[in-house]
């Protein structure tokens, strides 16, 4: 079993906070994790998709409140928003007892509804955490490198990444896509049409990287524009699709304000448009946007908590492919090159001169790490993101 590397701060949380909701989408080892950290604390597990596990829960007060004092996993907790108010109770009562760390573990598959679920019920009582797949470090340890592509090409959730080979990663991923088109995304919205949607997931992969365009995708796709914006918000909310915000605080020049929009998972990419091996996804269109959203959302993965990434572009050519902004206000510039040979363009030194930031970075596929001129270096993901993997990056 591999090691994720969110399963400390997890404890710290339960340590500290009554209630703790683990976000991620389907499949990507939050049931796993949640039950490795029950295992050791004696936890009680309860998967709301189990009819058994819903009848537990009948009378869920009583049923609660009888192992009030241990930590209970509630999986799938959208599925029963109703709790929320109990748990409120519930921890409420925990407190006045004198008990003020971990009760409940609440995993849920997505992001926005459970967030205002449980933030307006559980508001001072319940904290945070996403858990993404695999990134480079947990998938490759000390090796991250021999495994880097293996990872962008297979994606980083569990069953994709360690199936026994290239073809079986893509019958898994296929028919993950196809289950969340036909049974999972109808349980969080209206009904859509599965073959609608998979079309509207498609375009987003051939336009990984790309500014979004709601009305180009409506025009794309025959549906209106706030039907569009929908199937984007959806798939956001689902923790598949990142929408990269651009950097405005520069006042006094003219920046793109559209996001960028990627499929958060390589592997889901290569699937959505047919890629089966690392031959063919190098010699694909898409090859050089894949590999920036495979390096992007990695470095998101593992940069300290706080940390929001961006990315900067202005009307005059100055871009960044992805601007982190620490909690402490400093600033590295990280640009995306798949090229054993990188080269700086002017706009990056542009943007750099607007910015001003603490670091400049050039990732590249290679292993060795180097100075390209005084202030920008070469350097490999895994060596990145090992930097990044700190609590206060220097």
């Amino acid at each position: 079993m591999i090691e994720r590397r969110l399963l400390p701060i997890l404890k710290q949380r339960l340590r500290e906070t009554p209630a703790v909701v683990l976000l991620g989408p389907r499949q990507v080892g939050k049931t796993t994790l949640a039950l490795a950290l029950g295992e050791r604390e004696g936890a009680i597990y309860l998967d709301l998709e189990s009819e058994q596990d819903r009848a537990r829960l009948a009378e869920p007060e009583l049923y609660l409140a009888d192992h009030l004092g241990r930590l209970v996993i509630l999986d799938e907790i959208h599925r029963a928003p109703g709790l929320f108010p109990v748990l409120r109770g519930l921890i409420d009562r925990a407190r006045r007892a004198g008990k003020r760390d971990g009760l409940y573990l609440l995993l849920g598959s997505a992001s926005l509804d459970l967030l205002k679920q449980s933030g307006e019920t559980l508001a001072g009582r319940v904290s945070y955490l996403e858990l993404s797949p695999f990134d480079v470090l947990e998938a490759g340890g000390k090796e991250a490198a021999s495994t880097q592509d293996r990872l962008w090409l297979r994606g980083g959730f569990p069953e994709s990444f360690l199936a026994q080979d290239k073809l079986q990663s893509m019958r898994w991923r296929q028919d993950f896509i196809r289950t969340y088109l036909e049974r999972d995304i109808p349980q969080f919205g209206p009904r859509i049409a599965a073959e609608m949607l998979r079309r509207f997931w498609i375009m987003l992969a051939h336009g990984q990287g790309g500014l979004l365009n709601t009305a180009q995708l409506a025009r794309n796709l025959g549906v209106d524009v706030k039907t569009a914006a929908s199937y984007i918000d959806l798939l956001v909310d689902l923790l598949l699709v990142r929408r990269l915000p651009s950097w405005r605080n520069n006042i006094g020049k003219r920046l793109v304000k559209s996001p960028k929009v990627y499929v958060r998972d390589s592997g889901l990419v290569h699937a959505l448009l047919g890629v089966s091996d690392k031959e063919a996804l190098l010699s694909h269109p898409v090859v050089g946007a894949s590999w920036e959203g495979f390096v992007i959302e990695n470095l998101l993965a593992v940069s300290p908590e706080g940390t929001q990434g961006y990315f900067y572009r202005t009307g005059g050519g100055a871009e960044v492919d992805l601007l982190l902004n620490f909690p402490d206000g400093r600033l590295w510039a990280i640009e995306v090159k798949r090229s054993l040979a990188p080269r700086v363009e002017r706009g990056f030194h542009s943007a750099c001169a607007d910015l001003d930031p603490a670091r400049k970075f050039v990732v590249y596929p290679g292993t060795e790490a180097y100075p390209m001129s005084d202030d920008i270096q070469a350097i490999s993901l895994p060596d990145l993101a090992r930097l990044l993997d700190q609590k206060y990056p220097r």
